[in-house]
């Protein structure tokens, strides 16, 4: 009878205990658009590295392939192509503009830094001298950095996007719950759904610009033009999509909720929003993301600050370098898109019930 040595089974629990921590981790992997770390990681541990491999050409060998032909093909054709502003610049040129809109943006903050440094100085001289009455606050008024019209669009989106969500998702499951509120709400979504932002821009303007007439701070007008505009035209996703998820409930579900003589609001917690999530969460999804496309449209038509404002200074100021700071300005709201999905998609892993995790 041959002996089984005690160190040879540590070693494949141990072995085991680290898969098991590999395919867990592969849920958040997948979520966050990194499902090519996870064969790595079994390589790496010693599991079938030749079938690995494999994993990892198709899930990172392949898209970075793609990338560099797109690369490739787009510094060959760019130069043929002229326009108003110039040839297309090709990735080199829009690199380059995208390091000297970080200079500019280090230089403004260099120049924010020593304009406070200096107020300091001078206030604190005054108070020194007995002028304490002479004391001035003043705000750094430099152009914004690339940066803050970067966050100014985030902050904006997500203002835009939680008001369309506190109204469509109350709404939807009226829908969801009631026929007769389902009759009544399907003709407004039919009718408002189809209309482009550009229409409701300036209604909204005349509106805010009536009632609200401050430019200061962060709920300034044209801040709150671009977010109620964002809200009109990215909460139907969320609201179609939450009345389908309560309408698609099992009936026997609903049946124990009466037989249990549910009030509203136990039915609504414990039972309908359990069961609606993932397609609430697919329609805030799509919500965001048609208010994140809504919302540079907004900002360009309004020249409200923001990245699209930013594009459409670019193409007004006409210089030869406009056309690739337009570019760059296209591959951050590409990235931006990209990244507020997979926020969303986060979230929803973690509220949703998922059969990979």
């Amino acid at each position: 009878m041959t002996a089984i040595d005690p160190s040879s089974l540590d070693s494949e629990a141990r072995r085991a205990r680290l898969f098991t921590r590999i395919n867990k981790a592969d849920a958040w992997f997948q979520v966050l658009g990194l499902a090519w770390v996870t064969p790595i990681l079994k390589a790496a541990a010693g599991d079938n590295p030749r079938a690995q491999f494999s994993e990892i050409w198709r899930l990172l060998g392949v898209p970075v392939l793609a990338i560099l032909v797109f690369l490739v093909g787009w510094a060959t054709l760019a130069p043929t192509v002229q326009t108003s502003l110039g040839a297309i610049p090709g990735p080199a040129q829009v690199w380059e503009q995208a390091v000297n809109l970080n200079a500019d943006a280090v230089r403004t903050r260099e120049k924010e830094a020593a304009f406070y440094e200096r107020q300091e100085e001078r206030n604190a001289k005054l108070v020194a001298d007995g002028r304490a009455e002479d004391v001035k606050i003043r705000t750094f008024t430099g152009q914004p950095t690339y940066y803050q019209q970067i966050w100014t669009s985030i902050k904006t989106v997500f203002f835009g996007f939680l008001i369309a969500s506190v109204v469509a998702i109350p709404l939807g499951i009226m829908a969801g719950l009631s026929p007769t509120a389902n009759a009544a709400i399907n003709p407004m979504i039919q009718i408002f759904k189809p209309v482009s932002p550009l229409a409701w821009l300036p209604i909204v303007t005349m509106i805010v610009s009536a009632v609200y007439a401050t430019n200061d701070g962060m709920f300034s007008k044209s801040f709150l033009v671009s977010a109620i505009t964002v809200t009109l035209c990215s909460l139907w996703p969320t609201l179609i999509n939450t009345a389908l998820g309560v309408a698609s409930i099992d009936k026997d579900l609903v049946s124990v909720s009466k037989v249990l003589k549910m009030n509203t609001w136990t039915k609504i917690t414990k039972l309908v929003l359990p069961s609606a999530l993932p397609l609430i969460f697919t329609g805030l999804r799509l919500s965001l993301g048609v208010g994140w496309m809504v919302l540079i449209a907004a900002e360009m038509l309004a020249q409200n600050p923001g990245l699209g404002k930013f594009v459409w200074d670019e193409f007004q100021n006409g210089s030869s370098q406009s056309l690739a700071k337009i570019m760059v300005a296209v591959l951050t709201i590409g990235i931006i898109g990209f990244l507020l999905d997979r926020v969303m998609y986060a979230l929803q892993s973690m509220f949703t019930y998922s059969g990979t995790r």
